[in-house]
């Protein structure tokens, strides 16, 4: 198992912005980097309550006793001074694919029987409205919509598919955004969600032939403006997120058990 958002295989709905925090309260800096690890791990909380399972935050690190779902890691570490106890002890090992997020890329999990994945940075751009309007989207605000956008995110692969749940519906904290085209297509889309003063985005997709740079416009469109944005990606894929905006805020390690 890996971890996950695996993303680019890769206002028509608008709402007033929450009145958020006060600007001097929003993290910056470390803090926005902090907000980013933090923000993560408790989507993949949500994720994992949707699918029945209970996790665990502790002060260093975020676990799920019981294995997560597809691409989801097994534990999050919260803080630089996190151990590999904190990560691994709590966590499901009796069969392989465990996997483990090093939030600060500062682990060395090899000794534990764990192998290097893939790195990525996380990435954060401060609160404000985007810089330009963003294009048309919709919320995928309904057990239909939810199964058309998966179908889109996955690429029909009924695996993946089977990943989001309705039960992830309601949660106030999450939107699942799509963006149309004028055939009824989907051309791309993110999930939004809300959590440690700031705005994650994840699972960011673009269709065949849209360029990834129309989805990043509807992600910053549909965020509260109030809050920071982060995440985290890779390749191509940070190089997307960065024209659109965002900065580089420090690296991770996914770490994979045999």
């Amino acid at each position: 198992m890996i971890t996950e958002e695996p993303t680019t295989r890769d206002r028509s709905t608008e709402e007033p912005p929450s009145e958020g925090p006060p600007t001097d309260s929003l993290p910056t800096g470390d803090a926005l980097l902090t907000a980013a690890v933090r923000n993560n791990a408790a989507w993949c909380g949500t994720m994992c309550r949707a699918h029945g399972l209970a996790t665990t935050t502790g002060p260093r690190a975020w676990t799920s006793p019981r294995r997560t779902p597809l691409y989801y890691p097994d534990a999050v570490s919260l803080a630089p001074d996190a151990t590999t106890a904190d990560v691994v002890t709590d966590i499901d090992q009796t069969a392989p694919g465990a996997s483990v997020k090093d939030s600060y890329a500062r682990l060395d999990l090899a000794p534990e029987g764990f192998r290097p994945l893939f790195d990525a940075t996380w990435i954060g751009r401060p609160a404000g409205p985007p810089a330009a309007p963003g294009p048309s989207w919709t919320r995928a605000d309904t057990p239909g919509a939810l199964a058309a956008w998966t179908r889109a995110w996955s690429g029909g692969d009924a695996d993946e598919a089977a990943l989001f749940r309705p039960a992830l519906l309601d949660d106030p904290a999450v939107t699942v955004l799509a963006v149309p085209g004028p055939d009824g297509r989907i051309l791309g889309g993110a999930v939004l969600s809300t959590g440690a003063g700031a705005t994650g985005v994840s699972n960011l997709f673009a269709a065949d032939g849209t360029d990834p740079a129309l989805v990043w416009a509807a992600a910053l469109a549909a965020a509260d403006p109030a809050l920071p944005v982060v995440g985290y990606e890779s390749g191509d894929d940070l190089a997307a997120a960065l024209a659109a905006g965002f900065t580089e805020l420090g690296p991770l390690r996914v770490w994979l058990a045999a």
